[in-house]
């Protein structure tokens, strides 16, 4: 299963952007799929996560308010609308799947399958 993920763009504070992340290749079993983010000298930031068995959603405190994940296409792609954006959101922004436990699901080790990641640049 591969996951290939867009939408990515340059916007200014207080815009709006809609990342897009779809699953392909074969039989897609992960509970989780959700986004991360990794601006440049910083480490990898959880941003939200969706389960595609009850469409269970959790956010990272910098974002909760703010941002929205959702899924569609039988669960097999996800979407995070970000809202309201801000300087600080400037990162790239990668998709990711696991299978692992609620509890894990905040820690990017914890994913096996990435998709590729897309910039997203918000200027002040």
């Amino acid at each position: 299963v591969q996951l290939q993920a867009s939408g990515g763009g340059s916007v200014q504070a207080g815009d709006s952007l809609r990342l897009s992340c779809a699953a392909s290749g074969g039989t897609f079993s992960s509970r989780w799929l959700g986004w991360f983010r990794q601006a440049p000298g910083k480490e990898r930031e959880f941003v939200a996560v969706i389960s595609r068995w009850d469409s269970r959603t959790i956010y990272g405190d910098s974002v909760k308010g703010r941002f929205t994940i959702s899924s569609a296409n039988a669960k097999t792609t996800v979407y995070l609308q970000m809202n309201s954006l801000k300087p600080e959101d400037t990162a790239v922004y990668s998709c990711a799947a696991t299978n692992v436990v609620l509890s894990a699901v905040r820690d990017p080790t914890m994913y096996t399958i990435w998709g590729q990641g897309t910039q997203v640049t918000v200027s002040s």
